[in-house]
């Protein structure tokens, strides 16, 4: 059971890209400890259908490529709460196609680049921006969902991961503009989470190599990431601010070859 630091009692969340994936699971999780959510989406009618699910919850559309949908959106749902407590910038610029796109910098499509900055930075920077008055009446905090490709090297995703970079560049910065005025600005890093859009994505031979590299034999699950997510947005985090929560299971904690060595030894186990 919950404790009062987790609970989210009298206190709005809004969660972005919240009608799938780890922004759905979030906002379910978020409404069971006691939150009302607004579930903010490109995909409208699936965040009305999630929203009608949910007791107390709204669905607003966003588009965070316009700057005055970002806006709209948030000033949108603190009119219709009379306050803003959280908001978890989960939305990011997916999908098959983008994912096939978004290779090596010597072969990046220059309109792929921006469109992935304007969604994954500017776009975020923007809900940031306007939700920030809003957080400072309440003391409220921000949750920026980033990736662990943030932090390491791939041979793909290069213009998504360095978008995510930025955005924990923004995360501290946040948090150190605003921490003495109550805001607290955190980061959470999920690795390769099974979500219908991952499966679209990627397919399962991939999955397996990343999967292989889990220190807990298992892609995350959703739920998994919306954990993460309540804690770093609770007051159970009250001390928490301008960090980087790794989610991955592990994936990015360990030397290069572990699976080479974990295969090496498997006779002596």
């Amino acid at each position: 059971m919950a404790t009062d630091a987790t609970r989210f009692d009298g206190k709005v969340v809004i969660v972005t890209g919240g009608a799938g994936g780890i922004g759905a699971a979030t906002a379910r999780l978020l409404t069971q400890r006691g939150a009302q959510v607004a579930v903010a989406d490109i995909a409208l009618e699936r965040a009305e259908a999630l929203a009608h699910q949910l007791p107390g919850a709204i669905a607003v559309a966003l588009d965070l490529e316009s700057e005055a949908s970002t806006e709209a959106m948030v000033r949108t749902v603190a009119q219709h709460f009379g306050r803003i407590d959280v908001l978890h910038n989960n939305a990011a610029l997916l999908g098959p196609d983008i994912a096939q796109a978004d290779g090596d910098v010597e072969h990046m499509v220059t309109a792929l680049w921006d469109r992935t900055y304007a969604v994954n930075v500017r776009g975020t920077m923007i809900a940031c921006r306007t939700a920030l008055p809003f957080l400072r009446e309440v003391r409220g905090n921000i949750v920026n969902t980033v990736s662990n490709l943030a932090l390491q090297g791939h041979i793909i995703q290069a213009a998504y991961s360095s978008s995510k970079a930025a955005v924990i560049q923004m995360t501290r910065a946040i948090a150190a503009s605003h921490g003495r005025a109550g805001v607290r600005c955190n980061a959470l890093a999920p690795g390769m989470t099974m979500t219908p859009a991952l499966r679209d994505a990627f397919p399962a031979p991939l999955r397996a190599v990343v999967e292989g590299e889990t220190l807990r034999n298992q892609l995350g699950d959703p739920e998994d990431i919306a954990e993460a997510a309540a804690f770093l947005a609770s007051e159970a985090a009250r001390n928490i601010t301008g960090q980087v929560l790794v989610c991955d299971g592990g994936g990015a904690s360990h030397v290069p070859g572990l699976i080479g060595f974990r295969s090496f030894f498997a006779g002596d186990q």
